[in-house]
């Protein structure tokens, strides 16, 4: 039913949308492209594990965020820390590329190359209603809630609290907000575990949406993410929010019409189209207004 498949599409876009905001919030504000971004959102996957260790449901969610979080910084600080200069961004990028394939293969050692099942526990979460003929699960509105009030938080983290405004400085201009005392290496950590912890949580919702963690995740998933960036434009947070969703229904009508197959490719297709009429995107510029970077 159409209406069945709308709410599975918003449910998509939602954490496609988490993760291509994270692959913004680092470029809009740093000018910087982490390609280690999907594995992260891989990782939280797998810290969904801790459900079968006896680990509280409920405590499964601060723990992707805090663990995508550090794994963040980590990537910082291995890849991007000593490459700051505007002529090593190519190889700040290829040291993420490099970081990523690590975090995989680790993954890949301790827990396979397999998909590993992942259950949600018995009781209200996989008990649903219907309307009409069409059947929902409480899954898929804990999941959609969860996305929602974290986009949300980050909404009210970037317009009022005081490390958001320190970073929009410095998505205006690093050297301006380090004259006026802002701690620029600070704030560059606190992108980076705010962006990967978003993509780490993703990750888990996905995990718990599919029944499964998979090491694979974020070759896919992930990387339809970034085309969904640049759907949105780069670096600009609305334009992610946007594109996720649009490219979560379109897939959901695909499916919808009968045309399955052609899912995996839709993404592709919509960001030629949008970038053959609007080369920098949907939204443009994205959150940072300067035009040059130091």
């Amino acid at each position: 039913m159409l209406a069945g498949q709308l709410v599975n599409g918003i449910v998509s876009g939602a954490m496609y949308a988490l993760v291509a905001i994270g692959f913004s919030l680092v470029i809009g504000v740093l000018d910087k492209l982490n390609f280690a971004h999907p594995e992260v959102l891989m990782f939280g996957g797998f810290v969904g594990l801790l459900t079968v260790t006896g680990l509280p449901f409920v405590w499964v969610f601060p723990a992707a965020f805090i663990a995508g979080g550090l794994l963040g910084v980590l990537t910082e600080f291995l890849a991007f820390r000593r490459f700051q200069s505007a002529d090593a961004k190519i190889t700040a990028a290829l040291a993420s590329v490099a970081l990523g394939l690590i975090m995989t293969d680790l993954v890949q050692k301790v827990w396979g190359t397999e998909a590993v099942t992942l259950q949600v526990p018995a009781g209200w979460l996989s008990q649903g209603f219907a309307i009409g003929d069409v059947r929902f699960v409480n899954l898929q509105f804990v999941i959609l809630g969860v996305a929602l009030l974290l986009m949300a938080g980050l909404h009210l983290l970037l317009g009022k609290a005081r490390i958001g405004r320190q970073i929009r400085a410095v998505a205006e201009s690093s050297q301006s907000a380090s004259l006026l005392g802002i701690d620029v290496k600070r704030v560059t950590q606190a992108v980076f575990f705010i962006s990967s912890a978003l993509a780490a949580e993703a990750g888990l919702l996905l995990a718990l949406r599919s029944g499964a963690a998979s090491s694979d995740i974020g070759l896919t998933f992930g990387l339809k993410a970034l085309a969904i960036m640049a759907i949105g434009g780069l670096g600009d947070l609305r334009g992610a929010l946007v594109g996720g969703l649009l490219i979560g229904v379109l897939e959901a009508l695909m499916y919808q019409m009968g045309l399955g197959r052609l899912v995996e490719i839709t993404v592709w297709v919509a960001m030629i189209a949008v970038l053959m009429f609007r080369p920098a995107g949907l939204f443009g510029s994205g959150l940072h207004g300067r035009e040059q970077r130091a």
